[in-house]
């Protein structure tokens, strides 16, 4: 259901006569209880401006405040969009554990009477146009280019803002995130010498990797310029060499390659750019080469929060498997493998996010309060939708059709070191 088929009456002639913040009124507790009614009764406790309690959730451990009438009203009318804005402004608060009141309310909404993110689809030109190569890179500059110092607070050693993998749930992030770009390189088979294209590479963590350790070399475009500054200011300060760091989109990629690997861009491509990446793949890879795809994905295609795409992620969308296919189908690649990191990307959030909770005070000074409020909420809404398998985290390795170099088993993916990749 949808909360503005909830009540067609105007709010300003349900409160007219009453000023925009004072005395808490009967239609706003009703408003409140209609509102969480609408996202599917999560069992949460809520109150408004006055600090009564409103609704009263069975056994609840934490509490909503809606701080003022406007906050109240802006929720009623789009809480997809609004509860980002007026908790990030300080107007909604929490008591409580931020991340188990986001799965609870999370939960709710999956239920069979809870909100659904479902959006009118746009026009081809559109959707096309959110996406285009000039806007595709404005979406990126938007969230990756507000400071290499801000991320360096928070993120491991290497600079790697992808999902980590966690052979033991105890290692630490920077072992991880080492285990991750080791299995990654282990599905593609590399070896000493080979040829890989790197689509979206952030910071050039998994390009520097593949070189140091494998020997590959690596071709590694991006269109954020202060991740790819960075990229090539590690690589000449380590002495890397075999790794080019090139500043454009995907689309434009040429050459051929024996691995093609993209970590963490699929999210940023759309559905309607999966056919021209699926023919960057098709020029580029050789007859006995393999791809590896890693994104965020979800089982039912829907649209992302409206807060989370204009205010953190704008032009980002998570595929289904389904939707993936659109990549691989039309050229005749087949699907090798499929691996679902879900709960490894859980674990990544809670090592960032508590790093991120030691450097808030550094991070409130470089931008503002409402800013930490912000990757505050990004971050354990992030957390809350993994653990609730709103999202997954999907790696697909695939390769040409009738290639028989390809993995005889997955043991093969296992590094028997045991030393997760560390150099």
């Amino acid at each position: 259901m949808t909360i503005d088929k909830v009540c067609s009456v105007c709010p300003a002639t349900i409160f007219a006569g009453g000023a925009a913040s004072g005395r808490v009124l009967e239609v706003d507790r009703w408003l409140l209880r209609t509102l969480l009614k609408g996202v599917g009764a999560p069992a949460i406790t809520a109150a408004l401006w006055d600090g009564k309690d409103a609704v009263t959730g069975e056994a609840a451990s934490f509490r909503m405040i809606v701080r003022n009438r406007g906050a109240l009203l802006r929720l009623f009318s789009n809480p997809l969009l609004h509860f980002g804005d007026d908790f990030s402004a300080g107007n909604i608060e929490i008591e409580g554990e931020l991340v188990p009141f986001l799965e609870t309310v999370y939960r709710a909404m999956a239920g069979p009477v809870g909100l659904r993110r479902h959006r009118k689809p746009l026009a081809d030109w559109s959707r096309k146009k959110v996406n285009s190569l000039r806007n595709s890179r404005d979406n990126i500059h938007h969230h990756y280019d507000i400071g290499n110092d801000f991320y360096r607070l928070w993120l491991d050693s290497e600079m790697l803002y992808t999902c980590a993998y966690f052979p033991q749930p105890e290692l630490s992030i920077e072992a991880a995130q080492i285990a991750k770009m080791e299995l990654v390189c282990r599905k593609l088979g590399l070896k000493g010498g080979e040829r890989v294209i790197e689509a979206g590479c952030g910071w050039g963590g998994l390009a520097r990797y593949m070189a140091k350790r494998y020997g590959a070399k690596v071709r590694a475009f991006n269109i954020s310029a202060e991740q790819l500054a960075y990229a090539r200011q590690r690589a000449k300060e380590e002495g890397i060499e075999g790794v080019e760091y090139v500043e454009d989109d995907y689309r434009n990629i040429t050459g051929e390659c024996d691995a093609f690997v993209s970590v963490g861009m699929l999210e940023h491509v759309g559905t309607d750019n999966y056919a021209a990446l699926g023919e960057v793949v098709n020029r580029t890879l050789s007859e006995t080469g393999l791809g590896l795809i890693h994104s965020i994905g979800q089982d039912v295609a829907e649209p992302l929060s409206g807060w989370l795409e204009k205010r953190i992620f704008p032009g980002s969308y998570t595929p289904t498997i389904r939707e993936m296919m659109a990549i691989f189908e039309p050229r005749g690649f087949s699907v090798l493998d499929v691996e679902n990191l879900r709960l490894h990307y859980a674990k990544t959030l809670e090592h960032w996010l508590q790093r991120f909770e030691r450097h808030a005070d550094q991070v409130a000074q470089m931008f503002d309060d409402s800013f930490v409020r912000a990757w505050r909420l990004y971050l354990c809404g992030s957390i809350a939708n993994f653990t609730t398998g709103s999202l997954q985290l999907y790696q697909v390795l695939f390769s040409r059709r009738g290639n028989n170099r390809v993995p005889w088993t997955r043991s093969q993916f296992i590094d028997p070191r045991g030393d997760h990749g560390k150099l």
